[in-house]
């Protein structure tokens, strides 16, 4: 009896230490720039994205993942878990000539995670501030950078505002421009896959250059869609399967080398698709730059290693500042800092638990004019906008037949403001917000108000200089390049 004891314990203490030293999950963040809710092949038949399918199914898709109107303050939500009105990044996005960036006083996700024994690369799009070293990546917690650093660039020559923006780790260069974006990162991340020492985790952060504007596409693409008349829808819509293809390049590596079933993929959207560029958010309302659903509500999943409950579609109510926290506790860590505004959703998407968050701030934005929209609360299933709520107001459907679609792109809105300057939707019986409540509803709209002003307290003035000319290429061999703030 006391041996068969003895061994009992003996396999617990062993369960043990085997728990205690199995080895972290690789993680690989993807994030779509400008990717629109209706362009996945998941929701709409007419997408050919069967690699960024297959992840999704058979992981848990995100109903209600949320992010911010625009680029930049999502990416920093992203990496610090603090909303961009609290950084002075709540107001559009960084540009080319504006000295400012990211603010260094944060701890970036990756530099969390390097302390977890993580090797850490970035690949694509930065967009969180360069004008100095200290705002780059390698200087914010990756091991490498492949990429650019400014908001967009033409997808073969790499430029953007009359100058290159391309960088291997801090080194200036100009990879074949006969080769289109995918086809460049999809060889490096190959490469990282292939060389990485297998006894410490993988970071891989993967913001992609597309689909955002300029429009271009190899044209292989672009006649996967030749029933599409509009040519800019068509080629987008090439752009999008050319990304799927990246997608599907990246898990093929992991396959090759060993690695996908010890992965853990989250893919997300930085914010809603810009109609102006084809992209399409239908049935949403509104799109890229507005505090409507449709700049807001992210195409997003989550799938592999770690997760309890696959298979199905997740309504909890997620947000881009949860990331941060969520993929560290995923590792196996915890932020030190103690004032994010991120919540740790580990649990809840690996399980199937309810969702911990109850609310959320689309944005706040005092500067005029608001472009990206003035203010915007979710509490529970009641959303409330104050003041503008973006360029793009109306329900655009996708320009798959007509050669142009004369409602994309319209700054009017489709709605009189009522006298209070101010909108209110039931997201859960009106998930489209055709029916603004405010009137109806004073009381509410009254309760949300006062719960935004006290975010509003909170709120740092947003950080966005004029441009200056000692950004300019020309003054750095023709290359956008840090060391002039």
């Amino acid at each position: 009896m006391a041996s068969n004891c003895f061994t009992k314990i003996l396999c617990v203490f062993s369960l043990l230490v085997v728990t205690a030293y199995t080895k972290p999950p690789n993680i690989v963040f993807m994030v779509a720039d400008d990717y629109g809710w209706n362009d996945v092949g998941f929701r709409n038949p007419d997408m050919i994205t069967p690699n960024i399918d297959k992840l999704a199914y058979e992981g848990v898709i995100l109903n209600q993942s949320y992010v911010q109107p625009v680029c930049t303050p999502s990416r920093n939500a992203f990496m610090t878990g603090v909303y961009p009105f609290k950084a002075g990044l709540q107001h559009l996005v960084i540009l080319p000539e504006q000295a400012t960036c990211a603010p260094t006083n944060r701890t970036f996700l990756p530099q969390y995670l390097k302390k977890l024994g993580y090797a850490t690369h970035a690949l694509g799009k930065w967009h969180l501030g360069f004008c100095k070293w200290e705002c780059t990546p390698t200087y914010r917690g990756f091991d490498s950078f492949y990429g650019f650093y400014n908001g967009q660039e033409t997808y073969y020559n790499r430029t953007v505002v009359g100058g290159i923006d391309f960088r291997d780790d801090k080194k200036a260069v100009l990879p074949d421009v006969t080769k289109y974006s995918t086809y460049i990162y999809a060889e490096r991340a190959k490469e990282i896959i292939e060389k990485h020492d297998q006894d410490e985790p993988l970071f891989m952060y993967f913001p992609f250059q597309s689909v955002h504007e300029p429009i271009e596409v190899p044209v292989s693409y672009e006649n996967m869609y030749s029933g599409i008349k509009n040519e800019g829808r068509r080629k987008y819509c090439g752009m999008v399967t050319a990304m799927d293809d990246l997608v599907g390049n990246v898990t093929a590596a992991l396959k090759e080398n060993g690695m996908y079933d010890d992965t853990l993929f989250v893919f997300t959207a930085d914010n809603g698709g810009w109609t102006t560029f084809h992209g399409n958010n239908y049935p949403l309302r509104g799109g890229k730059a507005t505090v409507y659903e449709g700049g807001t509500r992210a195409t997003a999943f989550i799938t592999g290693a770690g997760l309890m409950k696959k298979g199905y579609t997740y309504n909890g109510m997620m947000h881009a500042v949860d990331w941060m926290p969520t993929i560290l506790s995923a590792a196996g860590g915890k932020p030190v800092d103690t004032d994010l505004d991120g919540i740790d959703q580990w649990d809840s998407l690996r399980t199937g638990a309810p969702s911990k968050r109850t609310e959320f701030i689309y944005n706040l934005d005092d500067k005029n004019p608001p472009i990206c929209g003035h203010a915007a609360i979710r509490v529970g299933d009641y959303k409330l906008i104050e003041g503008y709520p973006g360029a793009y107001p109306g329900w655009y459907k996708p320009e798959t037949v007509s050669e142009q679609n004369p409602d994309t792109g319209s700054t009017k809105h489709e709605q009189q403001p009522n006298i209070l300057g101010r909108e209110l939707f039931n997201l859960k019986d009106d998930p489209y917000e055709h029916k603004d409540l405010s009137l109806i509803h004073r009381d509410i709209a009254d309760q949300l108000s006062k719960r935004m002003a006290e975010y509003h307290a909170q709120m740092v003035p947003a950080n966005f200089p004029g441009n200056t000319a000692s950004a300019s290429p020309k003054n750095y061999n023709g290359y956008w390049t840090p060391g002039w703030c």
